[in-house]
């Protein structure tokens, strides 16, 4: 797992999201096994505690389930609600950035340009 960079995250919410960004690209597949909360930590260099929220933090968003005894596994349940939610934070930035490059006068099709070239 990649180390922490988000200084505006918790760091228990920055797991979480990596977590959710790996599922999404298929990096993490449905049932797989996470790692224990306590490789989670060294690996992380976070306390035991930060891991735990992060893991209590996914199971309730629905993107892990735990066997007691067995670990903590990846959840597909919810994924599409997972993408729906992260296209709708798409739009509103991109209708902030879109309203932004209006009022500096950059034409539609240089956006058009400029999402060719991405």
């Amino acid at each position: 797992m990649d180390k922490l960079n988000n200084e505006k995250l918790p760091i228990y919410m920055q797991i979480v999201e990596k977590f959710k960004h790996d599922i999404l690209t298929g990096r993490l597949k449905s049932d797989e096994p996470l790692p224990s909360m306590r490789s989670l930590s060294k690996t992380m260099n976070v306390s035991l505690v930060t891991a735990k929220k992060a893991y209590d933090t996914m199971e309730e968003l629905g993107l892990s389930y735990t066997i007691p005894g067995k670990g903590t596994f990846v959840n597909y349940q919810n994924l599409e609600t997972i993408k729906e939610y992260k296209m709708m934070e798409l739009e509103e930035k991109l209708s902030e950035m879109l309203i932004d490059a209006k009022n500096h006068g950059i034409s539609k099709n240089q956006i058009i340009e400029l999402l060719n070239l991405l």
